[in-house]
C-alpha cells in the first residue's frame, strides 16, 4: 500500500541553496507509459543548480521538483507498461521530480540496476551516461583509434567520458583545475591530464599529437574556450558543446578553421530531447555500456554520499567545484 504523502525537496523561490527545504506533498501521478519509483538515492547535477537559480526552467508538463536521475524500486505501473514489474530495482533519467521519496518516470528512460550495483551506485549513472553517450558517440561519432579531449575531466560528465572513451578504444586527453584532479583523470584512463590553471591545453594537445590535434572535443566551458577548441581539433574534427560554464558568448574567435579543416560544431541539452530520443539512448546504453559496468571495466566515480536533509550542503559542494565525480543523496 502506497502512502498518501511523501517527503520532497521544495524550492520556495529561485535563488540560493538555502531556499530548498524539505516538505510534505502528494505522490506524483503515474500516467500511461510511466513507472513509479520509490526513490532510495538520487544524483545531484549542475542543471539542478541552474534550475534552482531560475536559469533552467522545467519543460512543459515536467514536475517542478528538482532532480533528473533516481534509483530505487518500482512500486506502481502505468497503462501500457511492458518489460518492468513491481519490485524491479531500476535507475532512471527523470524529466524532473527526482528530489523526492517517489518519482514517476517514463519507463522508456529506466534501466535495471547493473548486476552488483546498489541504489547509490545506480543513482550516479543516468544523467552522465545518457549525456556522454548522446554527445560523444551518437552526435560526435567517436570511433576506436581516434582521440578526444574532455574538458572538465574530473566532473561527473568528465569522469564518465574518460572511461567510456577509453573502453571503446579512443585515446583521451582531459583538462582539470588541480593536480589532484589531473591525477584522478589519468587514473581513470586519460593519457595526459592538463591543469588549465598552469598550462595551455591547446599547446599541450598539439605537442602530444605531433601537431595533428584531436578528433573530438567534449566541452562544457563554452565561449571562453571556443577559439582555442577550433585550433585544437584535427582535420574533420568535431566539437560537441554541452554547457556554458565559461559563458555563452564568443568574441574575437577566428572561425576560419571550420572551413579550412572541415570542422563540425554541434551541441545539445539532454532534458529537451524527445521521449523517442531518450529511449534510443537508453537502449544503446543497455546494449553497449551496461555489460561494461557489470564487468567492472567502467564505474561511476562518487565523490560524496549525503542524506536528504543535507541537500543544501550538496548544492554548495557542487557550486564550489572541488569535487571529483558525482554527488549522490541517499533517502533513508
Amino acid at each position: 500500500m502506497l502512502p498518501n504523502e511523501m517527503t520532497h525537496v521544495d524550492l520556495r523561490s529561485p535563488g540560493g541553496a538555502e531556499n530548498m527545504v524539505l516538505a510534505r506533498g502528494r505522490l506524483p501521478e503515474v500516467g500511461p507509459g510511466d513507472i513509479l519509483i520509490r526513490v532510495e538515492a538520487f544524483g545531484v547535477n549542475r542543471p539542478d543548480v541552474l534550475q534552482r537559480k531560475g536559469d533552467y526552467p522545467p519543460p512543459p508538463g515536467a514536475s517542478p521538483i528538482l532532480g533528473l536521475e533516481v534509483a530505487g524500486e518500482v512500486v506502481a505501473l502505468g497503462d501500457g507498461i511492458t518489460g518492468f514489474s513491481a519490485g524491479d530495482r531500476v535507475c532512471a533519467l527523470a524529466n524532473g521530480g527526482g528530489y523526492a521519496e517517489y518519482c514517476a518516470v517514463p519507463a522508456t528512460q529506466a534501466l535495471i540496476f547493473p548486476k552488483g550495483y546498489d541504489a547509490v551506485k545506480a543513482a550516479a549513472l543516468p544523467e552522465t551516461f545518457f549525456t556522454v553517450w548522446a554527445n560523444v558517440f551518437d552526435m560526435a561519432g567517436l570511433k576506436r583509434g581516434e582521440t578526444i579531449l574532455v574538458h572538465g575531466g574530473s566532473s561527473g560528465i568528465g569522469t564518465t567520458a574518460i572511461q567510456l572513451a577509453r573502453a571503446f578504444g579512443a585515446e583521451v586527453f582531459a583538462t582539470a583545475g588541480s593536480a589532484a584532479k589531473c591525477t584522478a583523470c589519468e587514473t581513470l584512463g586519460a593519457k595526459r591530464a592538463i591543469n588549465y590553471r598552469e598550462e595551455d591545453f591547446k599547446e599541450v594537445v598539439l605537442d602530444e599529437t605531433g601537431g595533428r590535434g584531436v578528433d573530438v572535443i567534449l566541452d562544457m566551458v563554452g565561449g571562453r574556450y571556443f577559439g582555442r577548441n577550433l585550433t585544437t581539433l584535427a582535420q574533420d574534427g568535431r566539437l560537441s558543446i554541452i554547457g556554458f560554464l565559461g559563458g555563452a558568448r564568443v568574441e574575437d574567435a577566428n572561425i576560419a578553421p571550420i572551413l579550412t579543416r572541415r570542422l563540425h560544431v554541434m551541441g545539445s541539452a539532454l532534458r529537451p530531447r524527445s521521449a523517442a530520443e531518450k529511449q534510443a539512448i537508453r537502449d544503446r546504453l543497455a546494449e553497449k555500456v551496461w555489460p561494461l559496468l557489470e564487468a567492472g571495466e567502467v564505474a561511476p566515480v562518487i565523490h560524496a554520499v549525503m542524506p536528504l536533509e543535507e541537500i543544501a550542503d550538496a548544492h554548495q559542494l557542487m557550486e564550489e567545484g572541488e569535487h571529483i565525480g558525482k554527488i549522490v543523496m541517499r533517502i533513508a
